[in-house]
């Protein structure tokens, strides 16, 4: 979906950057800390990478980690459960092209897009826990390397929030680049956390995989995965406001429509509903759990919410397992 015009300011300086960051840590401690206890428990509570006993299948559990001797012997399906490792490496896959340089409510997208990572490494970075990054503008990406530390996890996310925004201009292999960048060389088994809008240049054929969506499953071989999807209201639906000028913010493409239009309006909802129902079903077949923040919402509720759902779903799958 293309974005109206809007005028962006500079790139967040340091002492913004460090104003910024306080307040968004403020926040995730005050109100995600408590909720999540335990070191090795966070936005994705689950397995790890050391096998370990055999429980009965419930609905729900990854037919990936099915233990076939055990359903053979006993002939009820049965799944392989693993012990959590005890140094966790999580990668940050940060989207920062210039679709991100947009907001209509509360914030803009690129700010809902630090808060994200900032609640990833708040509650990952802990116990000896690494945190590494993936950051791409669309025409420039670079690498944080994975080290512990609250100390490099606060470098992270300084260079996240003062990276320099983009022309409108794409000229990266996007975020199916950047996932690949992650399968080679092989990484240590871990979280790799997707913030993203998930918008591609396939986003127009809802019959067509996105291209992000086979590197994807790619990782989730060797890692659990978690997809924030990042979204502002105008890009589900338009107000009636008149003739408006839209702008590609990738390729800076400019189109003039008529938002008076019911019609308009109507086809406009349908097809950013059946992107976004194309994107959520591209992340369910990857194995990746999905969370979505909007500008428009308080985006600290919607991650209590779903790591409320998360642990929810673990321990009642747990539970029914046992018997």
């Amino acid at each position: 979906m293309s974005n109206p015009v809007s005028e962006h300011g500079p790139a967040l300086d340091l002492h913004a950057a460090d104003h910024l960051l306080r307040r968004l840590e403020l926040s995730v401690r005050n109100r995600l800390d408590g909720l999540l206890q335990g070191n090795y428990l966070g936005l994705v509570p689950g397995p790890g990478s050391e096998a370990g006993e055999s429980r009965q299948y419930v609905p729900g559990d990854d037919v990936r980690r099915m233990d076939w001797p055990v359903t053979a012997r006993t002939t009820v399906p049965h799944v392989r459960q693993t012990i959590a490792d005890r140094e966790l490496e999580t990668w940050l896959v940060v989207d920062l092209s210039p679709s991100m340089d947009f907001g209509t409510a509360r914030t803009e997208k690129r700010e809902l897009v630090l808060a994200a990572v900032t609640t990833v490494a708040h509650l990952t970075v802990r116990g000896g826990n690494r945190i590494g990054a993936v950051v791409s503008t669309g025409s420039h990406t670079y690498r944080i390397p994975a080290m512990p530390g609250r100390a490099h996890a606060r470098y992270l996310l300084r260079r996240v929030a003062t990276t320099p925004r983009a022309e409108a201009v794409r000229a990266d292999a996007g975020l199916a680049g950047m996932l690949e960048s992650l399968r080679r060389p092989q990484r240590r088994r871990g979280l790799v956390a997707v913030v993203s809008d998930y918008l591609d240049s396939s986003g127009a054929d809802l019959d067509r995989e996105p291209a992000w969506a086979r590197p994807l499953r790619a990782l989730a071989d060797r890692h659990q995965l978690l997809g924030i999807e990042v979204l502002d209201p105008r890009e589900l639906e338009l107000p009636a406001a008149g003739l408006v000028t839209f702008q590609d913010p990738e390729t800076g493409r400019a189109l003039e429509v008529q938002t008076s239009s019911a019609q308009l309006r109507r086809r406009y909802a349908e097809a950013a509903s059946g992107q976004r129902a194309r994107v959520a079903t591209a992340l369910r077949h990857s194995g990746a759990a999905h969370l979505q923040l909007r500008t428009d919402r308080d985006w600290i509720s919607d991650v209590v919410r779903f790591v409320i759902a998360r642990r929810q779903f673990v321990v009642g799958s747990v539970g029914a397992g046992v018997r």
